[in-house]
């Protein structure tokens, strides 16, 4: 790692002592990895303006503890401007990926997922889109961590998923048709799973998506709310 550039964006800084940042970045190749930058936090250098989120980085990094010492930055592209609700979506984006992914562990479909989201926030129709773009990323960060359940498959009647049919998620289970009178948790409609799982994104599955999506990252997340989320609730209308 002392000598190997690695193509990254940088997730969070947060100060450290007087003069330093602490940068969560997530990189192609060794995944979610923090490192001291150094003496960067008062100065206008170079260095400073590209530590910043949105920002396509090429790094060097040094150490051999978890946390790490930046020994060089350089851009590897233009920085996204993004503003207004495509910005509050490229912040939660980095909130869920840095709170939920585990340090180094490295995922080129992730990556990949995360930098098509970012692009598809910038690009000008992207406030027509975002719905979709976000069920996209939240569903590439659920199928790394092993959460998604199968949409096609009924675990109860071990049958295919029915259009015509409601469906239950049971934890750790999968999906399992809702028979008349049954209560408890809430149930999703067949067509919309099947559309889910062939990954087409109809007004109804992308309802269904950001339901269930944000129910399966709750238990990842905890009981601690997000930031971007509250910041976005309290932008001006």
């Amino acid at each position: 790692m002392n000598n190997e550039w690695l193509t990254a964006f940088v997730l969070h800084r947060r100060p450290y002592r007087e003069t330093s940042y602490i940068v969560d970045f997530f990189t192609l190749q060794e995944g979610k990895i923090s490192a001291v930058a150094k003496g960067v936090k008062n100065s206008k250098s170079d260095r400073k303006s590209l530590l910043q989120p949105f920002q396509p980085l090429n790094v060097q990094l040094a150490g051999k503890s978890e946390l790490k010492n930046l020994r060089s930055v350089e851009s590897a592209a233009a920085y996204l401007p993004l503003t207004k609700t495509p910005l509050f979506c490229a912040m939660y984006i980095n909130e869920v990926t840095n709170r939920i992914m585990p340090p180094g562990l490295a995922s080129e479909p992730l990556y990949q997922a995360y930098t098509e989201a970012l692009q598809r926030l910038n690009d000008e129709d992207a406030e027509g889109n975002i719905e979709t773009t976000l069920r996209q990323f939240e569903r590439a960060l659920l199928e790394e961590m092993g959460l998604m359940p199968d949409f096609t498959y009924d675990v109860e009647w071990e049958a295919p998923i029915q259009p015509e049919y409601l469906y239950r998620l049971q934890a750790e289970h999968g999906f399992c048709r809702q028979v008349e009178g049954q209560g408890g948790s809430r149930a999703f409609p067949g067509q919309a799973l099947i559309d889910l799982a062939e990954h087409v994104y109809t007004p109804l599955s992308k309802k269904v998506a950001k339901v269930l999506f944000r129910e399966l990252l709750k238990t990842l997340l905890g009981g601690k709310p997000l930031k971007s989320r509250e910041l976005f609730l309290r932008q001006p209308k």
